[in-house]
């Protein structure tokens, strides 16, 4: 598993060890978004997640993507305002 090192990205990398995926990749793409008016000024608020998960392998996407939802919890994504979600095959 390889990605950004920020406590968000941190706190994202942990609770999605509970599915398990193979590669997870954490990009941390708040940057590109500064200005914008609901980046946040620190950062940590638009992310790009790349991975892939054995168990959710022939799901759905809509099934895969409510999966990591599930895992990240409500809370943790109200603190994220964009999460962008790749999953290898």
């Amino acid at each position: 598993m390889t990605g950004g090192k920020s406590p968000v990205a941190d706190e994202i990398r942990a609770r999605l060890a509970a599915l398990a995926p193979s590669t997870l990749e954490i990009i941390d793409e708040s940057a590109h978004h500064a200005g914008h008016s609901a980046a946040a000024v620190a950062g940590e608020s638009h992310f790009r997640l790349r991975l892939r998960v054995p168990s959710l392998a022939g799901a759905s996407r809509i099934a895969r993507h409510r999966a990591v939802h599930a895992a990240l919890g409500p809370e943790l994504l109200a603190r994220v305002h964009a999460l962008a979600i790749e999953f290898e095959d």
